[in-house]
Protein backbone atom coordinates (compact mmCIF):
# COMPACT_ATOMS: atom_id res chain seq x y z
CA UNK A 1 0.00 0.00 0.00
CA UNK A 2 1.41 3.26 -0.65
CA UNK A 3 -0.47 5.34 1.84
CA UNK A 4 -0.88 4.12 5.74
CA UNK A 5 -4.81 4.45 6.54
CA UNK A 6 -4.50 7.52 8.50
CA UNK A 7 -3.00 9.42 5.30
CA UNK A 8 -5.97 7.49 3.05
CA UNK A 9 -8.63 8.89 5.70
CA UNK A 10 -7.16 12.56 5.02
CA UNK A 11 -6.62 11.89 1.31
CA UNK A 12 -10.76 11.09 1.31
CA UNK A 13 -11.62 13.85 3.06
CA UNK A 14 -9.80 16.47 0.82
CA UNK A 15 -11.22 14.71 -2.07
CA UNK A 16 -14.78 15.17 -0.69
CA UNK A 17 -13.99 18.52 -0.53
CA UNK A 18 -13.11 18.51 -4.26
CA UNK A 19 -16.10 16.75 -5.00
CA UNK A 20 -18.07 19.47 -3.50
CA UNK A 21 -16.59 22.38 -4.90
CA UNK A 22 -16.50 20.89 -7.92
CA UNK A 23 -20.42 20.23 -7.72
CA UNK A 24 -20.92 23.82 -6.60
CA UNK A 25 -18.93 25.49 -8.99
CA UNK A 26 -20.28 23.34 -12.08
CA UNK A 27 -23.77 22.24 -11.66
CA UNK A 28 -24.14 25.53 -9.45
CA UNK A 29 -24.06 27.10 -12.36
CA UNK A 30 -26.80 25.45 -14.13
CA UNK A 31 -28.73 25.96 -10.66
CA UNK A 32 -28.07 29.57 -10.34
CA UNK A 33 -29.16 30.01 -14.00
CA UNK A 34 -32.21 28.42 -13.20
CA UNK A 35 -33.29 31.11 -10.25
CA UNK A 36 -32.04 34.04 -12.26
CA UNK A 37 -33.90 32.83 -15.29
CA UNK A 38 -37.32 35.02 -14.85
CA UNK A 39 -35.33 37.50 -13.71
CA UNK A 40 -32.90 38.37 -16.22
CA UNK A 41 -34.74 36.87 -19.06
CA UNK A 42 -38.03 39.09 -19.50
CA UNK A 43 -39.61 37.42 -23.38
CA UNK A 44 -39.87 34.10 -24.43
CA UNK A 45 -36.75 34.43 -26.67
CA UNK A 46 -34.64 35.37 -23.79
CA UNK A 47 -35.64 33.42 -21.96
CA UNK A 48 -34.97 30.61 -24.93
CA UNK A 49 -32.10 31.77 -24.86
CA UNK A 50 -31.22 31.14 -20.98
CA UNK A 51 -32.11 27.41 -21.18
CA UNK A 52 -30.12 26.92 -23.79
CA UNK A 53 -27.00 28.52 -22.34
CA UNK A 54 -26.98 25.87 -20.33
CA UNK A 55 -28.42 23.27 -22.43
CA UNK A 56 -25.80 21.44 -23.75
CA UNK A 57 -23.82 21.23 -20.50
CA UNK A 58 -26.41 20.86 -17.84
CA UNK A 59 -26.51 17.09 -17.73
CA UNK A 60 -22.61 16.81 -17.59
CA UNK A 61 -22.46 19.32 -14.66
CA UNK A 62 -24.84 16.91 -12.80
CA UNK A 63 -22.32 14.41 -13.10
CA UNK A 64 -20.39 15.76 -10.17
CA UNK A 65 -23.89 15.37 -7.61
CA UNK A 66 -23.73 11.42 -8.54
CA UNK A 67 -20.02 11.92 -8.21
CA UNK A 68 -20.37 12.97 -4.72
CA UNK A 69 -22.50 11.06 -3.57
CA UNK A 70 -21.05 7.75 -4.98
CA UNK A 71 -17.75 8.88 -2.94
CA UNK A 72 -19.79 9.48 0.11
CA UNK A 73 -21.63 6.24 0.55
CA UNK A 74 -18.11 4.47 -0.90
CA UNK A 75 -15.58 6.33 1.57
CA UNK A 76 -17.69 7.01 4.54
CA UNK A 77 -21.08 4.95 4.93
CA UNK A 78 -21.43 6.07 8.33
CA UNK A 79 -21.61 9.44 7.30
CA UNK A 80 -23.81 8.32 4.43
CA UNK A 81 -26.43 6.92 6.29
CA UNK A 82 -26.63 9.25 8.87
CA UNK A 83 -26.38 12.52 6.80
CA UNK A 84 -29.18 10.68 4.72
CA UNK A 85 -31.23 9.28 7.72
CA UNK A 86 -31.51 12.49 9.41
CA UNK A 87 -31.74 14.94 5.77
CA UNK A 88 -33.99 12.43 3.97
CA UNK A 89 -37.14 15.17 3.72
CA UNK A 90 -34.38 17.79 2.76
CA UNK A 91 -32.56 15.25 0.71
CA UNK A 92 -35.86 14.44 -1.17
CA UNK A 93 -36.58 18.33 -1.48
CA UNK A 94 -33.19 18.60 -3.47
CA UNK A 95 -34.05 15.71 -5.92
CA UNK A 96 -37.38 16.91 -6.57
CA UNK A 97 -35.55 20.17 -7.69
CA UNK A 98 -33.33 18.19 -9.93
CA UNK A 99 -35.94 15.87 -11.46
CA UNK A 100 -38.20 19.34 -12.06
CA UNK A 101 -34.96 20.78 -14.11
CA UNK A 102 -34.94 18.28 -16.95
CA UNK A 103 -38.68 18.55 -16.96
CA UNK A 104 -39.16 21.99 -17.03
CA UNK A 105 -36.09 22.40 -19.38
CA UNK A 106 -38.35 19.54 -22.57
CA UNK A 107 -41.77 20.35 -21.81
CA UNK A 108 -41.48 24.54 -21.61
CA UNK A 109 -41.29 24.82 -25.39
CA UNK A 110 -43.41 22.51 -26.48
CA UNK A 111 -46.97 24.58 -26.53
CA UNK A 112 -46.86 28.46 -27.37
CA UNK A 113 -49.39 28.99 -24.68
CA UNK A 114 -48.29 31.66 -22.62
CA UNK A 115 -49.34 29.97 -19.44
CA UNK A 116 -47.92 27.17 -20.40
CA UNK A 117 -44.86 28.48 -20.60
CA UNK A 118 -44.52 30.89 -17.46
CA UNK A 119 -45.64 28.04 -15.21
CA UNK A 120 -42.79 25.90 -16.40
CA UNK A 121 -40.39 29.03 -16.18
CA UNK A 122 -41.76 29.29 -12.77
CA UNK A 123 -41.24 25.37 -12.42
CA UNK A 124 -37.73 26.24 -13.57
CA UNK A 125 -36.97 28.55 -11.24
CA UNK A 126 -38.11 26.39 -8.00
CA UNK A 127 -35.39 23.63 -9.71
CA UNK A 128 -33.15 26.19 -9.00
CA UNK A 129 -34.01 27.23 -5.58
CA UNK A 130 -35.25 24.86 -3.82
CA UNK A 131 -31.84 22.88 -4.11
CA UNK A 132 -29.46 25.65 -3.41
CA UNK A 133 -31.61 26.09 -0.09
CA UNK A 134 -31.08 22.71 0.95
CA UNK A 135 -27.75 22.47 0.69
CA UNK A 136 -26.85 25.63 2.09
CA UNK A 137 -29.30 24.81 4.82
CA UNK A 138 -27.11 21.11 5.18
CA UNK A 139 -24.25 22.89 5.90
CA UNK A 140 -25.96 25.11 8.56
CA UNK A 141 -26.69 22.01 10.42
CA UNK A 142 -23.19 20.64 10.12
CA UNK A 143 -21.94 23.63 11.98
CA UNK A 144 -24.52 23.22 14.58
CA UNK A 145 -24.83 19.34 15.02
CA UNK A 146 -27.59 16.94 14.00
CA UNK A 147 -29.36 14.68 16.38
CA UNK A 148 -28.59 11.34 16.24
CA UNK A 149 -26.45 8.69 18.17
CA UNK A 150 -25.63 5.08 17.94
CA UNK A 151 -26.61 1.70 19.66
CA UNK A 152 -24.25 -0.80 20.89
CA UNK A 153 -24.17 -2.41 16.94
CA UNK A 154 -23.92 1.00 15.15
CA UNK A 155 -27.49 1.44 14.64
CA UNK A 156 -27.90 4.82 13.54
CA UNK A 157 -31.21 6.90 15.20
CA UNK A 158 -32.09 9.60 14.54
CA UNK A 159 -34.07 12.26 16.44
CA UNK A 160 -35.22 14.78 14.66
CA UNK A 161 -37.28 16.39 11.76
CA UNK A 162 -37.87 18.35 8.48
CA UNK A 163 -39.09 21.34 10.86
CA UNK A 164 -35.99 21.11 12.70
CA UNK A 165 -33.08 21.31 9.96
CA UNK A 166 -34.85 24.84 9.23
CA UNK A 167 -33.21 26.72 12.16
CA UNK A 168 -32.26 30.22 11.12
CA UNK A 169 -28.44 29.76 11.52
CA UNK A 170 -29.32 27.10 8.99
CA UNK A 171 -31.62 29.35 7.04
CA UNK A 172 -28.76 31.82 6.84
CA UNK A 173 -26.52 29.91 5.39
CA UNK A 174 -29.13 28.26 3.23
CA UNK A 175 -29.30 32.19 1.71
CA UNK A 176 -25.67 32.23 1.42
CA UNK A 177 -25.87 29.10 -0.81
CA UNK A 178 -28.82 30.57 -2.87
CA UNK A 179 -26.51 33.93 -3.25
CA UNK A 180 -23.60 32.13 -3.72
CA UNK A 181 -24.93 30.22 -6.86
CA UNK A 182 -26.85 32.96 -8.11
CA UNK A 183 -23.37 35.07 -8.44
CA UNK A 184 -21.67 31.95 -10.07
CA UNK A 185 -24.89 31.74 -12.59
CA UNK A 186 -24.95 35.02 -13.25
CA UNK A 187 -21.47 35.06 -14.48
CA UNK A 188 -22.19 32.43 -16.24
CA UNK A 189 -24.90 34.27 -18.01
CA UNK A 190 -22.70 36.81 -18.60
CA UNK A 191 -20.47 35.67 -20.80
CA UNK A 192 -22.73 32.64 -22.53
CA UNK A 193 -25.49 35.64 -22.96
CA UNK A 194 -25.66 39.24 -24.86
CA UNK A 195 -27.71 42.40 -25.14
CA UNK A 196 -30.52 43.06 -21.83
CA UNK A 197 -29.92 39.02 -20.66
CA UNK A 198 -26.19 39.79 -20.30
CA UNK A 199 -26.81 43.41 -19.03
CA UNK A 200 -29.09 42.10 -16.24
CA UNK A 201 -26.87 39.05 -15.31
CA UNK A 202 -23.82 41.83 -15.17
CA UNK A 203 -26.53 43.96 -12.57
CA UNK A 204 -28.21 41.05 -10.41
CA UNK A 205 -24.33 38.81 -10.29
CA UNK A 206 -22.58 42.28 -8.78
CA UNK A 207 -25.51 42.57 -6.51
CA UNK A 208 -25.27 38.38 -5.66
CA UNK A 209 -21.98 39.27 -4.63
CA UNK A 210 -22.09 41.99 -2.03
CA UNK A 211 -24.35 39.96 -0.43
CA UNK A 212 -22.89 37.14 -0.28
CA UNK A 213 -20.15 39.02 1.08
CA UNK A 214 -22.74 40.47 3.54
CA UNK A 215 -24.18 37.53 4.95
CA UNK A 216 -20.64 35.29 4.96
CA UNK A 217 -19.96 37.84 7.59
CA UNK A 218 -23.14 37.93 9.36
CA UNK A 219 -22.69 34.01 9.46
CA UNK A 220 -19.57 34.21 10.61
CA UNK A 221 -20.58 36.19 13.86
CA UNK A 222 -23.27 34.28 14.33
CA UNK A 223 -20.72 31.19 14.96
CA UNK A 224 -18.24 33.55 16.81
CA UNK A 225 -21.14 34.28 19.28
CA UNK A 226 -23.92 32.39 19.52
CA UNK A 227 -22.88 28.63 17.67
CA UNK A 228 -20.76 26.28 19.52
CA UNK A 229 -18.28 24.00 18.08
CA UNK A 230 -17.32 20.51 19.17
CA UNK A 231 -13.71 19.52 20.04
CA UNK A 232 -12.15 16.16 20.74
CA UNK A 233 -11.51 16.01 24.52
CA UNK A 234 -9.72 12.03 23.80
CA UNK A 235 -6.76 10.74 22.10
CA UNK A 236 -7.78 9.36 18.84
CA UNK A 237 -5.90 6.55 16.76
CA UNK A 238 -5.46 8.30 13.33
CA UNK A 239 -5.33 4.95 11.91
CA UNK A 240 -7.98 2.94 14.62
CA UNK A 241 -11.12 1.47 13.73
CA UNK A 242 -14.02 2.60 12.17
CA UNK A 243 -16.02 3.14 15.26
CA UNK A 244 -17.74 6.74 16.62
CA UNK A 245 -17.63 5.05 19.89
CA UNK A 246 -14.39 4.81 21.50
CA UNK A 247 -13.89 8.65 21.55
CA UNK A 248 -14.75 11.43 24.14
CA UNK A 249 -16.17 15.04 22.63
CA UNK A 250 -17.65 18.90 24.15
CA UNK A 251 -18.69 21.64 23.49
CA UNK A 252 -16.68 24.07 23.01
CA UNK A 253 -17.46 27.91 22.64
CA UNK A 254 -15.19 28.60 19.59
CA UNK A 255 -14.05 25.13 18.70
CA UNK A 256 -14.98 26.05 15.11
CA UNK A 257 -12.01 29.02 15.22
CA UNK A 258 -9.85 26.79 16.79
CA UNK A 259 -8.12 24.89 13.49
CA UNK A 260 -7.37 28.59 12.48
CA UNK A 261 -5.03 28.83 15.48
CA UNK A 262 -3.53 25.79 15.13
CA UNK A 263 -2.84 25.65 11.11
CA UNK A 264 -2.57 29.47 10.21
CA UNK A 265 -2.45 28.49 6.43
CA UNK A 266 -6.22 27.36 6.26
CA UNK A 267 -7.29 31.31 6.56
CA UNK A 268 -6.56 31.12 3.01
CA UNK A 269 -9.76 29.83 2.69
CA UNK A 270 -12.42 32.88 4.01
CA UNK A 271 -9.83 34.92 2.45
CA UNK A 272 -10.52 33.27 -1.06
CA UNK A 273 -14.15 33.98 -0.02
CA UNK A 274 -14.22 37.13 0.21
CA UNK A 275 -11.49 38.22 -2.06
CA UNK A 276 -13.14 35.98 -5.09
CA UNK A 277 -16.60 37.48 -4.27
CA UNK A 278 -14.88 41.07 -4.33
CA UNK A 279 -13.29 40.23 -7.35
CA UNK A 280 -16.21 38.56 -9.18
CA UNK A 281 -18.26 41.72 -8.17
CA UNK A 282 -15.84 44.59 -9.82
CA UNK A 283 -15.28 41.63 -12.75
CA UNK A 284 -19.13 42.25 -13.05
CA UNK A 285 -19.15 45.79 -13.22
CA UNK A 286 -16.22 45.88 -15.87
CA UNK A 287 -17.77 43.29 -18.04
CA UNK A 288 -14.85 41.07 -17.84
CA UNK A 289 -16.67 37.72 -17.92
CA UNK A 290 -14.26 35.12 -17.90
CA UNK A 291 -12.36 36.96 -14.82
CA UNK A 292 -15.82 37.08 -13.26
CA UNK A 293 -16.63 33.03 -13.28
CA UNK A 294 -12.54 32.60 -12.05
CA UNK A 295 -13.22 34.86 -9.13
CA UNK A 296 -16.82 33.36 -8.66
CA UNK A 297 -15.32 29.97 -8.49
CA UNK A 298 -12.42 30.66 -6.49
CA UNK A 299 -14.91 32.54 -3.87
CA UNK A 300 -17.21 29.09 -4.14
CA UNK A 301 -13.99 26.86 -2.86
CA UNK A 302 -13.35 29.21 -0.30
CA UNK A 303 -16.87 29.26 1.07
CA UNK A 304 -16.71 25.25 1.05
CA UNK A 305 -13.10 25.32 2.37
CA UNK A 306 -14.22 26.88 5.12
CA UNK A 307 -16.82 25.10 6.97
CA UNK A 308 -14.22 22.05 5.72
CA UNK A 309 -11.63 23.58 7.66
CA UNK A 310 -13.64 24.76 10.46
CA UNK A 311 -15.35 21.37 11.33
CA UNK A 312 -12.05 19.15 11.19
CA UNK A 313 -11.73 16.78 11.97
CA UNK A 314 -15.63 16.31 12.29
CA UNK A 315 -17.64 15.33 9.21
CA UNK A 316 -21.22 15.38 11.17
CA UNK A 317 -21.26 16.34 15.14
CA UNK A 318 -24.46 14.95 16.91
CA UNK A 319 -25.69 17.43 19.06
CA UNK A 320 -27.75 15.38 20.88
CA UNK A 321 -25.03 12.89 21.57
CA UNK A 322 -21.37 14.78 21.08
CA UNK A 323 -19.14 11.26 21.88
CA UNK A 324 -21.30 9.51 18.83
CA UNK A 325 -20.45 12.52 16.47
CA UNK A 326 -18.59 11.34 13.25
CA UNK A 327 -15.17 12.08 12.29
CA UNK A 328 -12.61 11.36 9.92
CA UNK A 329 -11.29 9.76 11.61
CA UNK A 330 -13.68 7.09 13.01
CA UNK A 331 -16.50 6.93 10.14
CA UNK A 332 -14.54 6.04 7.06
CA UNK A 333 -14.32 2.71 4.82
CA UNK A 334 -11.48 -0.01 5.49
CA UNK A 335 -7.99 0.74 4.60
CA UNK A 336 -8.57 -1.90 1.20
CA UNK A 337 -11.24 0.02 0.04
CA UNK A 338 -10.07 3.43 0.22
CA UNK A 339 -6.99 2.15 -1.66
CA UNK A 340 -9.19 0.95 -4.18
CA UNK A 341 -11.36 3.68 -4.43
CA UNK A 342 -8.43 6.39 -4.13
CA UNK A 343 -7.53 4.51 -7.59
CA UNK A 344 -10.59 4.61 -9.23
CA UNK A 345 -10.58 8.35 -8.80
CA UNK A 346 -6.70 8.47 -10.29
CA UNK A 347 -7.94 6.93 -13.42
CA UNK A 348 -11.32 8.14 -13.75
CA UNK A 349 -11.47 11.48 -12.49
CA UNK A 350 -8.64 13.58 -15.13
CA UNK A 351 -11.62 11.32 -17.65
CA UNK A 352 -14.11 13.48 -16.37
CA UNK A 353 -12.34 17.27 -16.45
CA UNK A 354 -11.19 16.19 -20.05
CA UNK A 355 -14.39 15.24 -21.38
CA UNK A 356 -15.90 18.71 -18.91
CA UNK A 357 -13.60 20.39 -20.66
CA UNK A 358 -13.78 19.13 -24.15
CA UNK A 359 -17.69 19.84 -24.18
CA UNK A 360 -17.64 23.62 -22.78
CA UNK A 361 -14.88 23.96 -25.88
CA UNK A 362 -17.34 22.23 -28.01
CA UNK A 363 -20.53 24.32 -26.85
CA UNK A 364 -18.35 27.67 -26.63
CA UNK A 365 -20.20 31.21 -27.78
CA UNK A 366 -22.41 33.05 -26.85
CA UNK A 367 -26.35 32.25 -27.43
CA UNK A 368 -28.35 35.10 -29.02
CA UNK A 369 -32.04 36.23 -28.98
CA UNK A 370 -31.66 36.18 -33.14
CA UNK A 371 -30.62 32.75 -33.46
CA UNK A 372 -33.14 31.52 -30.89
CA UNK A 373 -35.70 33.13 -32.83
CA UNK A 374 -34.51 32.09 -36.39
CA UNK A 375 -34.59 28.51 -35.49
CA UNK A 376 -31.08 27.65 -35.17
CA UNK A 377 -29.92 24.01 -33.44
CA UNK A 378 -31.06 24.66 -30.20
CA UNK A 379 -32.72 22.54 -28.24
CA UNK A 380 -35.09 24.18 -25.73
Amino acid sequence: MLFDYGTLRIIWWALLGVLLCGFAIMDGSDLGVAMLHPIVARTDAQRRVTLNAIGPVWEGNQTWFVLGGGAVFAAWPLLYAAAFSGFYLAMMLALIGFILRPVALTFRSKLQSAIWRSSWDYIFFLSGLIPSLVFGVAFGNLLIGAPFHFDKSLHLVYEGDLPGLLNPFSLLCGLVSIFMLSMQGAAFLAAKTEGDVAERARCYGARAAVSLVALLSIAGVWVALKVDGYALQSVVDAAGPSNPLLKSVAHEHGAWFANYKRFPMSAVAPFLAYSGAAIAFLSLRSHSTRTAIVSSGLSIIGVITTAGFSLFPFLLPSSSTPNHSLTVWDSSSSKATLSLMLFVVVVFLPIVLAYTAWAYRVFRGVVTEASVTRGDDYAY
